[in-house]
């Protein structure tokens, strides 16, 4: 049994110390654009450097979304590496958004790549697919807990044709995304002050009453600000378990940038709000 202190210690810290949201760091063409960069690895490598040296030391929790580093290949990755790098150094906690998902080996080898304490990539937890089975994610779930690491697996997500697959019903009665959330909740049994290993549920989904939420883990909460949810919407949403919630924003944040100044205003400013409707939950 691994030593070290698990995800959800640090997730549930991190939250209580610098506040209760995700930083999504989404590095698309429009916005590098908007920034007046270039769509490229220099411009790529200016806007990364300019959000982690205004944030990683303010923000409890960054999402960097692979895909947006490895469109630029080995140059790209190279700059998705340094950041994980120096907001871990700056004390912010980081889950690569990468939705990893296979069978066998190759699940074992994407654990390695982001969950393994001495690979380049080692990230805090890792987003990842459970939509060939959740016994799949064995290798994940194994490697994770040996490197104090968590999990976020994509159990409702805010995309409209999401639904087409998680919210189909099994034999058994229960849909998908409702087996998904008893598995975590198997997982996190126990756990204190809250578990490793999360689901990933859309703040922008409405009344999600129907569905036990209370998985003694984290629920990262894509949608708020520019896709339409806002921090007040949450305990609407989570209900009981929004303390858990890790509400993450990338636009409504990113947008008020190049200048530092403005990124950390729009951060903290998102932070108090989190905070103030949970508070009144």
């Amino acid at each position: 049994m691994s030593t070290l202190e698990p995800f959800g210690a640090k997730l549930r810290r991190a939250m209580d110390t610098r506040g209760p949201l995700c930083v999504g760091i989404d590095p698309h063409a429009s916005l590098l654009g908007a920034w007046g960069l270039g769509d490229d690895v220099r411009g790529l490598e200016s806007f990364t450097r300019t959000v982690v040296e205004a944030l990683a030391d303010q923000v409890a929790v960054f999402k960097p979304q692979s895909a947006f580093f490895e469109r630029f290949g080995s140059r790209g990755v190279a700059v998705l590496e340094r950041a994980v790098a120096d907001l871990r150094a700056a004390g912010g906690l980081v889950v690569m958004d990468a939705k990893r998902g296979d069978i066998g080996s190759t699940m074992a080898a994407y654990a390695e790549t982001y969950l393994r304490k001495e690979a380049p990539l080692f990230s805090d937890a890792l987003t990842v697919s459970p939509y060939l089975g959740y016994g799949s994610l064995a290798p994940a779930v194994e490697l994770a807990r040996e490197n104090g690491a968590g999990l976020f697996v994509l159990a409702l997500t805010s995309n409209p044709e999401g639904a087409e697959v998680q919210r189909a019903v099994r034999e058994d009665g229960r849909s998908i995304a409702a087996t998904m959330l008893g598995h975590l909740a198997a997982e996190n049994a126990g756990a204190a002050p809250m578990g490793s290993y999360g689901a990933v549920v859309g703040a922008t989904l409405g009344d999600l009453s129907t569905f036990d939420l209370d998985i003694n883990g984290p629920l990262l909460a894509p949608g708020i600000g520019a896709q339409g949810a806002t921090p007040a919407d949450l305990p609407r949403v989570f209900g009981a378990a929004v303390r858990n919630v890790v509400p993450n924003v990338s636009r409504g944040v990113l947008k008020a940038g190049p200048d530092a100044g403005a990124l950390r205003d729009a951060a903290a400013r998102f932070a108090d709000e989190v905070r103030a409707a949970v508070a009144a939950a």
